[in-house]
């Protein structure tokens, strides 16, 4: 068969294989980000207009359009309802961004680690990705600064907000600086924020496409962590000398985002409602943070450091006594856990050994304890095995 050269740089998305093997329901799961089915709200549907049923516009609806730029005024991103473009997931608003800049060789910079299904985008696409490493308040900004020299990225891609996979907040100092840099190199920034409104510590800060005075830029988000990832509605927002292209690029790839998702999420966007589920969603998420976090002193403190996070849904261990942590897969999968290997994460996977990604949404507290001893277990073993 005669492929696309593209489909020789295609992966398959290990996170996806884990997850499918895991469906088993005795399985454990600390894999994927996945909301607790208890908190997912009901929904109605019996005053939804006929209409919805029919093809929209690809811009997105009107009325969802202008929520989501009030919402985003409200967070100090200066712009109007002619810049948000409403897609099938955030996933897909990187996945427009990646078809608007990148031909093979286009380089990039990214988080290391960063999002997994972003990496796989942007490699799909022959995307040269260069790391920038990351400290605890976020970028090494004397290695951004050298990337920035030394390369012509097309745009930078950051997660400042509970960071997937890492779960750390960028500062207030540090999202500064890189708006900064951004303006002077002039780079576009791509800023994803899925988890924004999961903060367990009350603290908020502007997102760094508000502090930009020259750069171009696309902001995303989702409701798939707050609502229901089941409706696959997303958006991005983007200045003014992008959007023309990224909405084109939409009309090309589904002419529209699904009316009836649609729909549903203005029923919710900034109701009352709406907010008493975001605080008992909050309250929740932090009391199996705060459970995570005291299971893994137990059966982790000798084995591994990491940052309690202070909002998302993840913590991300480094172990002391580092080994490739994709070797363990199977073994966990035996015990029945499932967790999220670290060397994805990474654009060179094979000289980052020693990462595990652990979600803390999903598992319900009565079998937490004994999933992480059991998943303990199998790192010991495994470095047992590495050293004999």
């Amino acid at each position: 068969m005669a492929f696309s050269e593209r489909v020789t740089r295609l992966k398959s998305s290990l996170i996806r294989e884990i997850l499918a093997a895991a469906q088993r329901p005795e399985v454990m799961s600390f894999a994927g980000g996945l909301p607790a089915e208890a908190m997912l709200p009901k929904v109605v549907w019996d005053e939804m207009p006929v209409a919805m049923g029919q093809y929209g516009m690809s811009e997105g609806e009107q009325a969802l359009r202008e929520a989501l730029a009030a919402e985003a005024r409200a967070l100090g991103i200066e712009c109007q309802a002619s810049q948000v473009l409403v897609v099938s997931g955030s996933q897909q608003a990187l996945d427009l961004a990646a078809k608007l800049y990148l031909d093979k060789g286009t380089e990039v910079l990214l988080e290391a680690p960063t999002y997994l299904a972003a990496l796989q985008i942007f490699q799909l696409f022959g995307a040269d990705c260069l790391a920038v490493p990351m400290q605890a308040d976020g970028p090494d900004l004397a290695a951004l600064r050298q990337r920035l020299q030394q390369h012509r990225p097309a745009f930078i891609y950051l997660i400042p907000t509970f960071q997937n996979p890492s779960g750390l907040r960028y500062s207030e100092a540090k999202r500064d600086a890189v708006a900064a840099l951004l303006d002077e190199f002039g780079v576009t920034l791509i800023e994803d924020e899925p988890y924004r409104e999961l903060s367990f510590d009350g603290a908020s800060a502007s997102p760094i496409v508000s502090r930009l005075r020259k750069a171009s830029w696309i902001y995303t988000g989702t409701v798939s962590k707050t609502l229901l990832p089941g409706l696959r509605v997303g958006y991005l927002i983007a200045s003014p000398d992008l959007f023309p292209y990224l909405l084109r690029l939409k009309q090309a790839a589904d002419l529209h985002t699904n009316r009836v998702g649609q729909w549903q999420v203005l029923q919710w966007l900034g109701s009352e409602q709406h907010r008493q589920h975001l605080g008992t969603l909050r309250d929740y998420y932090r009391e199996r943070r705060d459970a995570f976090q005291a299971a893994l002193q137990t059966h982790f403190a000798d084995l591994a450091d990491w940052q309690q996070p202070e909002g998302g849904l993840f913590f991300w261990l480094t172990l002391k006594q580092p080994l490739d942590t994709r070797t363990l897969l199977a073994a966990a999968l035996a015990v029945d856990v499932a967790f999220m290997p670290g060397e994805p994460f990474f654009p060179e996977p094979d000289q980052h050994h020693g990462h595990l990604r652990l979600n803390f949404s999903h598992v319900a507290p009565g079998q937490l304890e004994e999933g992480l001893r059991r998943l303990a277990q199998v790192v010991r073993e495994g470095q047992r095995a590495r050293a004999a």
